[in-house]
């Protein structure tokens, strides 16, 4: 793999680790690494990194338990949004989104110094070195694990700040499960994973909101041939401090993995119980 100025690179485009059971964990917003020669253009906002799933691999540290393969992401959607599809088309039509390689911040602000952002050859670029690899293996392990288990699970694992006027009106619910509509997984599944959330009263919780699941979520879940896909967007406040230093909640996030480890034991229940059907 090489950089933006040819020099062979020495971070991969994603971190892989393979587990024997039927789920599969997508981290794709979790790293705040940016290739100098594109961070040397960022504006000071961008470079506090803002918009990251801050957390995430330290708040899923139960996931080996669970025999779960996961494949996180090692740059920064500042670098390349790997939960959008690589034309660029809005997955939120009318509504403020940001997109395939983000031009402003969740609240507004400017990514780019003046006359720096990318220009189409270099999203094109981007696209090939950092978003195909991480799809493409995606793709292959959901084959591999459908293809071993008769059934995978994907769950696309995301935060964002409580609060983002520009991208939704009000407080965000603290956890936002995401079907696309009902079409990326079993129906069945995702009214008992809504009940879950329903009944941890100490949390507010929507399906299919204003999150309803990105790329990742509507492109890979398709439950007709055995692949079930959700989206957790989760608001950072339930486990975190939304603002620098971004410092980690440990009594917040004991209280998330909790419910968190409740929903993925439905999940794996559900793979178990369809393998038999």
């Amino acid at each position: 793999m090489k950089n933006d100025s040819g020099m062979k690179s020495a971070v991969p485009p994603y971190l892989f680790r393979r587990g024997g059971g039927a789920l599969i964990v997508s981290l794709p917003h979790v790293s705040t690494y940016v290739p100098p020669t594109i961070a040397n253009r960022h504006t000071e906002a961008a470079a506090q990194r803002p918009d990251t799933d801050w957390h995430l691999p330290r708040l899923y540290d139960f996931l080996a338990e669970l025999d779960a393969t996961v494949i996180t992401a090692t740059h920064s959607r500042y670098v390349v949004d790997l939960n959008r599809p690589p034309d660029d088309v809005s997955l939120y039509p009318g509504r403020v989104t940001t997109g395939l390689c983000p031009l402003e911040t969740f609240h507004g602000a400017p990514v780019y110094l003046e006359n720096c952002a990318p220009d189409s050859a270099e999203i094109a670029q981007r696209v090939e070195r950092y978003w195909k690899p991480y799809h493409q293996r995606l793709a292959a392990e959901l084959a591999r694990i459908r293809a071993q288990h008769g059934v995978a699970m994907l769950w696309d694992a995301h935060s964002i700040v409580s609060e983002a006027p520009r991208l939704f009106e009000g407080r965000l619910p603290d956890f936002n499960l995401g079907t696309a509509d009902g079409k990326s997984c079993d129906a069945s599944l995702a009214t008992d994973l809504e009940a879950i959330l329903h009944k941890h009263h100490g949390f507010t919780s929507v399906h299919n909101g204003r999150f309803k699941g990105g790329y990742i979520t509507r492109h890979y879940g398709q439950p007709a041939n055995g692949i079930h896909a959700v989206q957790m967007e989760m608001a950072c406040s339930t486990y975190m401090q939304e603002t620098l230093p971004y410092s980690f909640d440990n009594v917040g996030a004991s209280r998330v993995r909790h419910v968190l480890r409740e929903l993925f034991d439905r999940l794996i229940e559900f793979t178990k119980k369809d393998k038999t059907q």
